[in-house]
C-alpha cells in the first residue's frame, strides 16, 4: 500500500505499545486483533526496531494481511487488516 493511503488510513483500533520492547508490541497486537472486525484495520505504535520486522511475518503466520508502516516522531505507525 502506498505511503500516501497508510497515511490517511483509518483504523478500527490502535494499540500504543511505544515504549515496549520486543515481544512487547507483537503480544500488544495479538491481544488487539480480537477488537476489530475481519475485515478492518489494526494499527499498531512501536519505537522497538524489531516490530516492523515481527508484525508481517507474524500477520502472514496467522492469516492476516500486512499493509505496511509509516514512520513517525520517534516511532513507526504499522498496519494490519484482520483477514479470519
Amino acid at each position: 500500500m502506498a505511503t500516501a493511503d497508510l497515511a490517511t488510513l483509518k483504523a478500527a483500533a490502535v494499540v500504543d505499545a511505544r515504549g515496549s520492547a520486543c515481544p512487547g508490541p507483537l503480544m500488544e497486537a495479538k491481544k488487539a486483533i480480537g477488537r476489530v472486525k475481519v475485515g478492518e484495520v489494526l494499527e499498531v505504535l512501536s519505537n522497538d526496531p524489531g516490530t516492523k520486522d515481527d508484525m508481517p511475518l507474524w500477520a502472514k503466520k496467522v492469516g492476516h494481511e500486512f499493509l505496511g508502516s509509516l514512520g513517525a516522531d520517534g516511532y513507526d505507525r504499522i498496519f494490519i487488516i484482520r483477514k479470519k
